[in-house]
């Protein structure tokens, strides 16, 4: 796949617009552009963001060489450059020594013991969100689970509970993230005509920055650990120097909203798609059924439950919470036969891994079954990435693993979602994948 060559070369791609390049075409139907852009060009495209080349690559080994391989040849604080005015310098805006560094301090909240003791949280706020709705209702279900995985991991990770702030809080990310902007605003930077109107997103982050500020200094003056994050940031160890608040602010902003945001869209398009494919809802009861018996799930309940497994697997696979991703090289690098130059931006999108026909075989169809460990398909290392991979992999990934889990077991076993007959599901790629007019569903209570 690797060659040598002294000539920078780029891989074909489509002829864009004058000045604006192939910008109008990507920001006006994103997710279509991307297949069909493979479909034409095969392993890699080169796309034009006004005058900067962008380069596509459709294949894992590709995606592989760049996440797993060579990750330190490849930087992604440039590519959520806009992503910084609202998150701050967190995890997500890091790179080399730094993002190393600050990782090692996060770190042990998300190891394997430590995030099992959160079980007991999702679950019983979980058992609060059914206690609230009313059988037979309808709801708008994205947005009651953005609202329970915001207090989940509020309480997990700081030690607060949003049951009285949890709505406004909810609202301001909900106003930050769903403000209308282009597909393109991860690379914003580039494209100077598409930043869209600021003004509603900035009042959301300031009064998201009223919330933590507070909160910080609440626990500042407490002056005593708690064992959370927001110990592990405040009282870092000798080896690292003390974090500012403003530092201390940027991985609080990042951890609650990656926190939730992945896990509320997972359990939307898994709702959507079991109102799909009432077949899998029905084995997918029969497990939880036999196994659980309606009792809330526990930890050591998951392995006994590998059809579940698979289900979420495959909500992820078909609707992954992140659809486009990139990277920087800092120097040059040779792949699949071109010589691409230092400072070129790379673009991989699960939009298109999750669903090349040659891996998946039938990539539009939701069969949880292709996950079985006995039988399931052997997926190649970078086809699927819902986390990223690397050595930047989704810090949270264990966390949003089990709380999709065992928030799903515990809300099947008394309600079925049904999706409302006529409501829009329409794909709305953000930041994230969501739903764009929310997802509203039928609470038929299990008999």
């Amino acid at each position: 796949m690797v060659t040598q060559h002294s000539q920078t070369t780029l891989p074909p791609g489509p002829r864009g617009l004058p000045v604006v390049g192939d910008a109008m075409a990507f920001s006006k139907y994103p997710l279509r552009f991307l297949r069909r852009l493979e479909r034409r060009y095969g392993r890699m495209a080169t796309i034009h963001l006004g005058h900067h080349p962008f380069v596509l690559l459709f294949r894992p080994e590709q995606v592989r060489y760049v996440l797993m391989e060579h990750p330190r040849n490849f930087t992604s604080s440039e590519v959520n450059a806009n992503l910084r005015g609202l998150l701050g310098n967190g995890l997500l805006n890091m790179d080399g020594e730094e993002h190393r560094q600050h990782r090692r301090i996060v770190q042990p909240a998300f190891h394997k013991r430590r995030v099992e003791s959160y079980a007991r949280i999702m679950v019983d706020y979980t058992r609060e969100q059914l206690d609230r709705w009313q059988p037979g209702s309808t709801t708008d279900i994205a947005r009651d689970m953005r609202r329970l995985t915001l207090r989940i991991v509020t309480q997990a990770l700081f030690d607060v509970d949003l049951n009285t702030e949890g709505p406004e809080v909810s609202q301001a990310f909900s106003d930050i993230i769903d403000t209308p902007s282009s597909p393109l605003e991860v690379l914003g930077r580039w494209v100077p005509f598409l930043r869209s109107d600021r003004d509603r997103r900035m009042a959301a982050r300031d009064r998201l920055d009223a919330f933590v500020y507070n909160l910080i200094a609440q626990r500042r003056a407490e002056g005593r650990e708690r064992g959370d994050v927001l110990s592990m940031l405040l009282y870092t160890s000798d080896e690292a120097e003390e974090m500012s608040d403003q530092q201390v602010r940027d991985h609080i902003m990042t951890l609650m909203a990656a926190g939730h945001e992945t896990t509320t869209h997972t359990l939307s398009w898994t709702f959507y798609l079991l109102s799909r494919y009432p077949i899998v809802y029905k084995k997918l009861l029969a497990e939880l059924h036999s196994v659980l018996a309606g009792r809330d799930p526990l930890v050591e309940d998951l392995p006994n439950l590998p059809y579940l497994d698979g289900v979420v697997n495959e909500s992820w696979r078909m609707y992954p919470p992140a659809w486009l991703q990139g990277r920087r090289a800092a120097e040059a690098f040779d792949l699949d036969g071109y010589h691409l130059p230092a400072g070129i931006f790379v673009l991989y999108s699960q939009w298109v891994l999750h669903y090349l026909p040659d891996i998946w075989g039938d990539p539009f169809v939701f069969r949880p079954e292709r996950w079985d460990a006995q039988n399931g398909q052997k997926v190649p290392q970078g086809a699927y990435i819902p986390f990223g991979g690397g050595p930047r992999i989704c810090i949270g990934m264990p966390f949003a693993q089990l709380e999709a889990r065992l928030l799903l077991a515990t809300i099947l076993q008394r309600y079925a979602p049904r999706l409302v007959p006529g409501h829009r599901v329409v794909l709305s790629p953000q930041v994230t994948l969501r739903p764009k007019y929310g997802m509203k569903v039928l609470l038929e209570p299990v008999r």
